[in-house]
C-alpha cells in the first residue's frame, strides 16, 4: 500500500507543478482536466499524510516500550499504542476504498428524466410523485433544479418531466435512481377501491459539458415555437419555446420552461450534449453491469428497482433486497438511506473487484 500511495505521491505533485506552469493555465481545456485529478487526488493525500503520522507515532511508541524502565509510563505507552494500532487498521480501510478508481462521472451535475410507464393516468400521478420526491431530496442537499422539459398528464403529474440537478457530487448520488420504480397502490382514479401495479422509469445521466463532446454548429437543426402550459403572457404568444434536432444521430430535444428562447436553448444544448455523451458513456456502463448488481444505472434501464407499497408503508429496493417501513418520508424525499445502502453494497463490490 505505502508504494502505491507513494506513486500517487509523485504524480499528485507533478500535477500541482504543471498546474503553476503559466503555458498550462493558458490551455483552458488542459487545466480544468488537471484540476479534476488534483480534486480526485486530495483526499488520499490528506488520507496519507495522517496514515505516516500514525505510522511514525507507532515507530516512536515502541521505541518507548522498548527502552523505558518505568512500568507506569510503559503501561500507558501499551495503552497509547493499542489506540495507534486501530487507528491505523480503520484508515487503512479508508485508503484501499479511495483507492478505487471512482467512476469518473461522479462529480458531474445530473440530467434526470422520469417518464410515466404502465397504467396510464395513475403512472403520470405516480412521474409526478417521484418529480416531487427528488425535488424535495434536492433541496435538503442544497442542490439546484432547473426544470428542462414536461408534458402533463390528463389529470395531474406527468407524462414526461426531464430536469436539470446541479451541486457537489450530484450524479454520484443520483446514478442509484436509474431505472423502472413501481407503485401499488388505490389509484385517485379508481372507485372500487382496488390495488393497482403502475410504474414510471427514471433515467439519471451526468451532464456533459462542452469539453465532453464537440457539436458543430451545422449539425444543428434550431425550431422555435409557443410554449404551452402554466406561464404568464409569453406562453402561446412568443416564439421561446426551442426544438433541436442533431441531424447525424436524429437525436431530438426540446425546452420550454424559461420566457426566453436564449436560455431555452442553452438548456436545451446541454441536454443534448448529454443524451449524445450516453451513447458513448454506456459502452461503460454496460461494461461494469456485469460486475456490479447495485448499479442499475449501468446497463438495463427496463429493470424494476423500487418498489413503493402504500398499504403496508413498505419501500423495497430489489438490488440489495433492502425493505424500509417509512413509504411517506421517503416520497418525502427522505432518500439518502436508501443511497447510502447502495453506495455500501457497490463498495463492497468494487473492494471484491479490486482484490480479485
Amino acid at each position: 500500500m505505502l508504494d502505491k500511495l507513494e506513486a500517487i505521491k509523485l504524480k499528485f505533485e507533478e500535477i500541482q507543478n504543471e498546474m503553476n506552469d503559466p503555458s498550462v493555465m493558458s490551455d483552458m481545456k488542459h487545466f480544468i482536466k488537471l484540476s479534476k485529478d488534483y480534486k480526485e487526488l486530495l483526499p488520499i493525500m490528506e488520507a496519507y499524510d495522517k496514515y505516516r503520522t500514525i505510522l511514525s507515532n507507532i515507530d516512536q511508541t515502541k521505541d518507548i516500550l522498548y527502552n523505558e524502565k518505568d512500568e507506569e509510563f510503559r503501561s500507558l505507552a501499551k495503552e497509547e499504542l493499542n489506540s495507534l494500532n486501530s487507528q491505523k487498521d480503520v484508515l487503512e480501510e479508508e485508503i484501499r476504498l479511495l483507492l478505487i478508481p471512482a467512476d469518473p462521472q461522479d462529480s458531474k451535475n445530473a440530467v434526470v428524466e422520469i417518464r410515466a410507464g404502465t397504467g396510464g393516468d395513475e403512472a403520470s400521478i405516480f412521474a409526478g410523485d417521484l418529480f416531487r420526491m427528488y425535488s424535495k431530496y434536492c433541496e435538503t442537499k442544497h442542490w439546484k433544479t432547473e426544470l428542462v422539459d414536461f408534458t402533463e398528464g390528463t389529470v395531474g403529474g406527468y407524462k414526461e418531466i426531464i430536469f436539470n440537478v446541479i451541486g457537489n457530487n450530484v450524479y454520484g448520488q443520483m446514478k442509484y435512481e436509474s431505472g423502472v420504480h413501481r407503485v401499488q397502490r388505490v389509484p385517485q382514479t379508481e372507485t372500487q377501491g382496488r390495488i393497482h401495479t403502475s410504474a414510471a422509469t427514471v433515467a439519471v445521466l451526468p451532464e456533459a459539458d462542452e469539453f465532453d463532446v464537440e457539436i458543430k454548429p451545422g449539425d444543428i437543426r434550431k425550431d422555435t415555437y409557443c410554449s404551452s402550459g402554466p406561464g404568464g403572457q409569453s406562453v402561446n404568444t412568443t416564439y421561446s419555446a426551442i426544438r433541436l434536432t442533431h441531424i447525424p444521430s436524429g437525436i431530438v430535444v426540446t425546452c420550454q420552461d424559461e420566457k426566453s428562447q436564449l436560455k431555452n436553448f442553452d438548456k436545451a444544448m446541454k441536454v443534448l450534449r448529454t443524451r449524445l455523451y450516453e451513447m458513448e458513456y454506456q459502452k461503460y456502463l454496460d461494461e461494469i453491469s456485469r460486475k456490479r448488481k447495485t448499479m442499475v444505472s449501468t446497463g438495463d434501464r427496463s429493470a424494476k428497482i423500487r418498489t413503493y407499497n402504500y398499504p403496508q408503508s413498505r419501500v423495497t429496493d430489489h438490488r440489495i433486497n433492502l425493505t424500509l417501513y417509512n413509504l411517506q418520508n421517503i416520497i418525502d424525499g427522505d432518500i439518502q438511506q436508501l443511497i447510502d445502502a447502495l453506495q455500501l453494497a457497490e463498495n463492497a463490490e468494487r473492494l471484491k473487484e479490486a482484490v480479485s
